[in-house]
Protein backbone atom coordinates (compact mmCIF):
# COMPACT_ATOMS: atom_id res chain seq x y z
CA UNK A 1 0.00 0.00 0.00
CA UNK A 2 1.31 3.16 -1.09
CA UNK A 3 1.94 5.59 1.77
CA UNK A 4 1.00 8.85 1.78
CA UNK A 5 3.02 11.89 1.94
CA UNK A 6 1.18 14.01 5.14
CA UNK A 7 2.92 17.05 3.72
CA UNK A 8 1.18 16.53 0.70
CA UNK A 9 -1.82 15.64 2.09
CA UNK A 10 -1.56 18.75 4.49
CA UNK A 11 -1.26 20.78 1.58
CA UNK A 12 -4.43 19.53 -0.62
CA UNK A 13 -6.27 19.85 2.68
CA UNK A 14 -5.30 23.63 2.90
CA UNK A 15 -5.62 24.27 -0.60
CA UNK A 16 -9.51 23.00 -0.46
CA UNK A 17 -9.96 24.71 2.55
CA UNK A 18 -8.81 27.74 1.32
CA UNK A 19 -11.04 27.60 -2.27
CA UNK A 20 -14.34 26.42 -0.21
CA UNK A 21 -14.03 29.88 1.84
CA UNK A 22 -12.74 32.07 -0.72
CA UNK A 23 -15.55 31.07 -2.98
CA UNK A 24 -18.05 31.80 -0.43
CA UNK A 25 -16.64 35.82 -0.58
CA UNK A 26 -16.15 35.38 -4.08
CA UNK A 27 -17.29 35.21 -7.20
CA UNK A 28 -15.13 32.30 -9.35
CA UNK A 29 -14.17 34.56 -12.26
CA UNK A 30 -12.78 37.02 -9.20
CA UNK A 31 -10.91 34.49 -7.38
CA UNK A 32 -6.84 34.06 -8.33
CA UNK A 33 -4.17 31.66 -7.80
CA UNK A 34 -2.79 34.06 -5.71
CA UNK A 35 -5.77 34.09 -3.85
CA UNK A 36 -6.04 30.27 -2.67
CA UNK A 37 -2.28 30.43 -2.42
CA UNK A 38 -2.42 33.58 0.58
CA UNK A 39 -5.65 31.95 2.36
CA UNK A 40 -4.21 28.38 2.26
CA UNK A 41 -0.62 29.22 3.67
CA UNK A 42 1.27 27.68 0.55
CA UNK A 43 3.01 28.25 -2.53
CA UNK A 44 1.50 29.01 -5.64
CA UNK A 45 3.78 26.36 -6.98
CA UNK A 46 2.77 24.06 -4.51
CA UNK A 47 -1.01 24.77 -6.00
CA UNK A 48 0.32 24.27 -9.42
CA UNK A 49 1.87 20.41 -8.23
CA UNK A 50 -1.69 19.33 -7.54
CA UNK A 51 -4.23 21.35 -9.44
CA UNK A 52 -3.88 22.76 -13.29
CA UNK A 53 -5.79 25.80 -12.63
CA UNK A 54 -8.98 27.24 -9.98
CA UNK A 55 -11.33 25.21 -12.53
CA UNK A 56 -9.40 21.90 -11.73
CA UNK A 57 -9.70 22.69 -8.15
CA UNK A 58 -13.53 22.84 -8.26
CA UNK A 59 -14.02 20.01 -10.38
CA UNK A 60 -11.47 18.01 -8.25
CA UNK A 61 -13.51 19.12 -5.44
CA UNK A 62 -16.80 18.46 -7.31
CA UNK A 63 -16.18 14.82 -8.31
CA UNK A 64 -14.50 14.14 -4.23
CA UNK A 65 -17.70 14.40 -2.73
CA UNK A 66 -20.05 12.65 -5.76
CA UNK A 67 -17.59 9.98 -5.27
CA UNK A 68 -18.40 9.58 -1.60
CA UNK A 69 -22.02 9.81 -2.69
CA UNK A 70 -21.45 6.88 -5.04
CA UNK A 71 -20.16 4.60 -1.95
CA UNK A 72 -22.67 5.79 0.47
CA UNK A 73 -25.04 4.93 -2.04
CA UNK A 74 -23.78 1.51 -3.37
CA UNK A 75 -23.46 0.63 0.65
CA UNK A 76 -27.13 1.58 1.20
CA UNK A 77 -28.51 -0.49 -1.72
CA UNK A 78 -30.62 -2.57 -0.28
CA UNK A 79 -32.60 0.05 2.29
CA UNK A 80 -34.68 1.99 1.32
CA UNK A 81 -35.30 5.33 0.09
CA UNK A 82 -36.05 6.90 3.11
CA UNK A 83 -32.96 4.85 4.72
CA UNK A 84 -30.47 5.75 2.32
CA UNK A 85 -31.75 9.07 2.23
CA UNK A 86 -30.99 9.29 5.53
CA UNK A 87 -27.53 8.69 4.71
CA UNK A 88 -27.11 10.88 1.84
CA UNK A 89 -28.34 13.87 4.22
CA UNK A 90 -26.29 13.20 7.22
CA UNK A 91 -23.66 13.62 4.75
CA UNK A 92 -24.76 16.99 3.14
CA UNK A 93 -24.86 18.17 6.91
CA UNK A 94 -21.64 17.15 7.91
CA UNK A 95 -20.48 18.89 4.56
CA UNK A 96 -22.62 21.79 5.35
CA UNK A 97 -19.63 24.01 3.96
CA UNK A 98 -18.99 22.65 0.75
CA UNK A 99 -22.43 22.34 -0.28
CA UNK A 100 -23.80 25.51 1.04
CA UNK A 101 -21.07 27.17 -0.91
CA UNK A 102 -21.14 25.04 -4.29
CA UNK A 103 -25.03 25.92 -4.10
CA UNK A 104 -24.51 29.88 -3.39
CA UNK A 105 -21.65 30.52 -5.17
CA UNK A 106 -20.40 31.14 -9.15
CA UNK A 107 -19.73 27.74 -8.99
CA UNK A 108 -23.03 26.51 -8.62
CA UNK A 109 -23.95 26.01 -12.19
CA UNK A 110 -21.04 23.44 -12.62
CA UNK A 111 -21.83 21.61 -9.36
CA UNK A 112 -25.51 21.67 -10.20
CA UNK A 113 -24.52 19.63 -13.45
CA UNK A 114 -22.50 16.98 -11.86
CA UNK A 115 -25.33 16.34 -9.14
CA UNK A 116 -28.01 15.70 -11.40
CA UNK A 117 -25.72 13.68 -14.00
CA UNK A 118 -24.85 11.74 -10.40
CA UNK A 119 -28.53 11.49 -9.22
CA UNK A 120 -29.99 10.96 -12.68
CA UNK A 121 -27.27 7.92 -12.81
CA UNK A 122 -28.49 6.44 -9.11
CA UNK A 123 -31.88 6.26 -10.69
CA UNK A 124 -31.73 5.07 -13.39
CA UNK A 125 -32.62 1.38 -12.31
CA UNK A 126 -35.09 2.54 -9.84
CA UNK A 127 -37.73 4.12 -13.12
CA UNK A 128 -39.70 1.34 -14.07
CA UNK A 129 -41.96 2.44 -16.93
CA UNK A 130 -42.86 -0.94 -18.02
CA UNK A 131 -45.46 -1.46 -15.29
CA UNK A 132 -47.21 0.58 -12.31
CA UNK A 133 -47.77 4.24 -11.60
CA UNK A 134 -45.02 5.19 -14.73
CA UNK A 135 -46.68 2.65 -17.08
CA UNK A 136 -46.09 3.88 -20.59
CA UNK A 137 -44.48 7.22 -19.65
CA UNK A 138 -41.21 8.04 -20.84
CA UNK A 139 -38.26 7.19 -19.12
CA UNK A 140 -36.31 10.16 -19.73
CA UNK A 141 -39.01 12.39 -18.35
CA UNK A 142 -39.62 10.60 -14.97
CA UNK A 143 -35.66 10.33 -14.80
CA UNK A 144 -35.05 13.66 -15.01
CA UNK A 145 -38.34 14.78 -13.17
CA UNK A 146 -37.39 13.27 -10.02
CA UNK A 147 -33.68 13.52 -10.67
CA UNK A 148 -34.58 17.81 -10.63
CA UNK A 149 -36.83 17.69 -7.89
CA UNK A 150 -34.34 16.19 -5.56
CA UNK A 151 -31.16 18.34 -6.27
CA UNK A 152 -33.33 20.55 -5.47
CA UNK A 153 -35.20 19.54 -2.47
CA UNK A 154 -31.60 19.15 -1.01
CA UNK A 155 -30.42 22.81 -2.46
CA UNK A 156 -33.54 24.74 -1.02
CA UNK A 157 -32.40 22.55 2.94
CA UNK A 158 -29.27 23.47 2.62
CA UNK A 159 -29.16 26.56 1.55
CA UNK A 160 -32.55 27.43 4.06
CA UNK A 161 -29.93 26.79 6.90
CA UNK A 162 -30.92 23.22 7.32
CA UNK A 163 -34.01 24.06 9.32
CA UNK A 164 -35.78 20.79 9.05
CA UNK A 165 -33.91 17.87 10.85
CA UNK A 166 -31.96 15.27 8.84
CA UNK A 167 -34.36 12.93 9.97
CA UNK A 168 -37.29 14.43 8.55
CA UNK A 169 -36.30 15.23 5.27
CA UNK A 170 -34.55 11.95 4.78
CA UNK A 171 -37.78 10.50 5.14
CA UNK A 172 -40.09 12.50 3.19
CA UNK A 173 -38.02 12.96 0.29
CA UNK A 174 -37.91 9.06 0.85
CA UNK A 175 -41.75 8.68 1.28
CA UNK A 176 -42.02 10.43 -1.81
CA UNK A 177 -39.56 8.63 -4.16
CA UNK A 178 -41.46 5.28 -2.74
CA UNK A 179 -44.28 6.26 -3.31
CA UNK A 180 -43.84 7.02 -7.24
CA UNK A 181 -40.74 5.22 -8.35
CA UNK A 182 -42.69 1.92 -7.29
Amino acid sequence: MPRIDRRVQKSQEAIKKAFIELMSDKNLDQLTIQDISDRANVGRRTIYDHYLDKFDILEKLIEEHIEELRKLCKAAADLSFAEGNLIWFDYFERHHSFFYTMTASKGASTFRKHFLAFVMEELEDEVNVTEGKNKGLSKELVLNFFSAAIVEIVEVWIMKGLKEPTEVIAEQVGVLLDRNLD
